[in-house]
């Protein structure tokens, strides 16, 4: 007898329970996301990647900041296998992730992870981005298997 639980397929969180806020420091993340870019907080002045984004750069203390496009890709940092939905406690398989973004170095996305078995889910995984609309119009990125 094994003593693996068997997960199944990873889902990503209904977008319909998931609402966000923004401030002047996040929303320009959030606006490149509902036209479907993945973008990170880049220091304009030394070139620092940061997320979540600051009001200033943890390098230099610069609040210079650019927004450039990503390509879309990752590698997972860390993860962690959830089986029950966090608003009302059913069952459902989500996978959170780290990810470290690919055209970023040094910055990392929480997100979740579909497309593969919760199980095969590893660190190292290749994984590419995926949206997801949510509350109020927005766009969450997730990630699903590369």
């Amino acid at each position: 007898m094994s003593d693996a639980i068997p997960y199944g397929p990873a889902l990503h969180l209904p977008g319909d329970q998931i609402r966000i806020s923004t401030n002047p420091d996040t929303e320009p993340f959030w606006e490149a996301a509902k036209a479907h870019r993945l973008t990170a907080c880049q220091c304009a002045d030394c070139g620092h990647f940061r997320m979540p984004p600051s009001p200033y750069c943890p390098e230099c203390s610069s609040t210079a900041k650019t927004w450039p496009d990503l390509p879309g890709t990752g590698t997972v940092f860390s993860y962690v296998v959830c089986n029950r939905n966090p608003k009302d406690g059913s069952a459902y398989i989500y996978v959170p992730v780290v990810v470290d973004l690919d055209g970023a170095p040094g910055a990392r996305l929480n997100a979740n992870v579909a497309g593969c078995n919760a199980e095969d889910v590893q660190i190292g995984m290749k994984v590419r981005v995926e949206w997801t609309p949510i509350q109020d119009g927005w766009v969450l990125p997730n990630f699903v298997k590369a």
